[in-house]
């Protein structure tokens, strides 16, 4: 299994993020994707590959153009206002306030977000552009007829939606990823996404579309974040309606329960035939993740590597959260080795 990875990833490194009502340290860091690599390298993994760079085009694929252009000249806007200091946003709009977009960089900071979790700097589009061309180039090492792929992203994506940043994310990768599939001839494509939390983004880009199967095991919505979507009746709308399925799971989930919810998500991604899997892959299910409450020990993600494997599917891992950091590449490797062993 190759994997494709980009250094752009540590020009994105912020000071701080709003947590528990202080601006604390980013858990998102770039040691996060040093210790995965670091893990890949020393794991009989294959080839370690740059990216291709496939341009701008597949990204406005499934964010808006408006949206894209705002993250490409974000930074610039911000200091030529004479600040050096990271990017968070002011004020959101509220309910029942028509969706206008303010011209200045502080409303529409606010307007392309949803929360004070997605700081960025000098560096965060460059880092996250190039995290979505790794994305691309696994997939389209899949294209070629390979049986799997793994796209070492940084920043994640799985939050951010067809307008929207949040929760360290800017750029979707599992989405842009799945479009790009369905583009260059798939049919049906089905997206996995075993992080956390739920991938709101993910949701909000497929949802009203039956060609992208969206499964999500995650924690309840109800105690944790992103707060407001994860619930087992978002179903999907219009088209979609049928074709988005969440699993929202109780505080201190293990193997046991979460390992249930994976059953069901894997019978209903067989049953609906896509052509290629993409697994958003989070493992901050980890017992002692500092930013979740679920119970998985690391030899559970071997587990989950073994499992996924018996769908039979092409298909592409792509980085998403993990942030107990000693452990990150142990249980992100875990996944790859076991479904590769077995392929």
């Amino acid at each position: 299994m190759r994997t494709f990875y980009s250094e752009a990833h540590r020009l994105h490194h912020c000071n701080a993020e709003l947590n528990e009502g202080q601006l604390m340290p980013c858990f998102e860091m770039p040691s996060r994707a040093d210790m995965v690599l670091d893990r890949v390298k020393h794991t009989n993994l294959g080839q370690i590959l740059e990216p291709t760079d496939f341009g701008f085009a597949p990204l406005t694929r499934v964010h808006s153009e408006r949206y894209v252009e705002f993250l490409a000249q974000a930074w610039e806007r911000w200091a030529a206002l004479g600040r050096e200091h990271d990017m968070l946003p002011l004020a959101w709009p509220p309910r029942r306030t028509l969706a206008r977009c303010p011209e200045d960089i502080d409303g529409q900071l606010g307007f392309y977000s949803f929360d004070a979790g997605a700081p960025m700097n000098a560096g965060t589009w460059e880092a996250a552009y190039q995290g979505a061309q790794v994305a691309l180039s696994a997939l389209a090492c899949i294209n070629r007829e390979e049986s799997a792929a793994f796209a070492l992203c940084r920043p994640p994506g799985h939050h951010a939606g067809i307008d929207y940043m949040g929760g360290y994310c800017y750029l979707n990768n599992a989405a842009i990823a799945a479009q790009a599939a369905l583009d260059s001839g798939a049919s049906r494509v089905a997206v996995l996404d075993v992080d956390f939390h739920h991938g709101n983004g993910t949701q909000d880009i497929f949802y009203q579309r039956p060609d992208v199967l969206f499964t999500s095991l995650h924690g309840d919505p109800r105690r944790e974040y992103p707060c407001f979507t994860g619930y087992a009746d978002e179903r999907g709308e219009g088209a979609g309606l049928g074709f988005n399925f969440n699993y929202p799971l109780a505080p201190g989930s293990d193997w046991t329960a979460w390992s249930q919810a994976l059953s069901d998500a894997m019978r209903v991604i067989a049953g609906y035939q896509p052509d290629a899997l993409i697994v958003s892959l989070g493992v901050d299910t980890f017992k002692d993740d500092p930013i979740s409450s679920f119970k998985l020990d690391s030899d559970d993600y071997l587990r989950l590597g073994e499992q996924l494997a018996l769908l039979g599917l092409p298909t592409l891992f792509v980085m998403e959260g993990g942030y107990a950091v000693e452990e990150i590449g142990i249980n992100a490797v875990n996944v790859l080795t076991a479904f590769d062993a077995l392929r």
